[in-house]
């Protein structure tokens, strides 16, 4: 679970809940292959369609996020950035997976994510980072990040947006539209992030890997989810 959008009262609610990562040590490394986002919109909606029925307006999510990928793919990368996370922020409301999936932790797919028109933090942070890399935006400059809010002792995931390996990620948060980087939010530490290649842990000099993403068995779990509802996943 996760703390709202500050503007709904700032750190109100509980967090989203955070898996064991461990042997945080390695060297700083960056993929050089990036996850093919060629998936078809088209495709992924017609599947959407076919499990869950003509949905209103459950379908008219899913088409403003359609429309949303179609008029950001020439945006530069700053503003894509900008759009996506204003878009989830906006559209989805939070909600802790025990409410939605009657599941003590739960990482749902864009799709199901939009169907519920809520999610917790995982949710937003994974629909952001998919949408993004259908947007075009290299993946070794995406990673799915653990964080702890500061006045809280307490999880919570974001985006993190790395212009070159390593400068001072960009955050893209569900408590907040404004996109600032790591060193302006003193309410937050970050931990680990993690992409379709590996783990990370967050450092000052950018991430250092420390094992597979094999050990994630939800982020498995999730991707094979997405290639069922027609999300193209495959490395290049």
């Amino acid at each position: 679970m996760l703390l709202r959008r500050a503007s709904q009262s700032r750190y109100s609610s509980i967090l989203c809940r955070v898996v064991a990562v461990t042997a945080i040590s390695g060297s700083l490394l960056f993929g050089t292959t990036e996850t093919r986002a060629n998936w078809s919109v088209e495709l992924v909606l017609r599947k959407a369609e076919k499990r869950y029925g003509r949905l209103n307006p459950a379908k008219d999510r899913l088409l403003a996020w359609s429309n949303l990928i179609e008029r950001s793919r020439q945006l530069p990368e700053r503003e894509k950035l900008e759009a996506v996370n204003r878009f989830f922020n906006h559209l989805v409301r939070f909600s802790d997976d025990s409410s939605l999936w009657a599941q003590a932790d739960y990482w749902a797919t864009p799709v199901e994510t939009l169907i519920k028109g809520a999610g917790d933090c995982e949710d937003f942070s994974l629909a952001k980072y998919f949408t993004l890399l259908q947007l075009g935006v290299a993946e070794e400059k995406l990673g799915i990040t653990y964080a702890k809010v500061l006045e809280f002792d307490q999880a919570h995931m974001v985006l993190s947006y790395y212009p070159l390996p390593t400068a001072d990620p960009l955050l893209l948060d569900n408590l907040t539209d404004s996109i600032r980087h790591a060193s302006e939010r003193g309410d937050l530490q970050l931990l680990y992030a993690f992409d379709v290649k590996g783990l990370y842990a967050v450092r000052t000099e950018g991430l250092k890997r420390t094992g597979d993403a094999q050990r994630l068995p939800r982020w498995q779990a999730l991707q094979a989810k997405m290639r069922r509802e027609g999300f193209s996943l495959d490395k290049g």
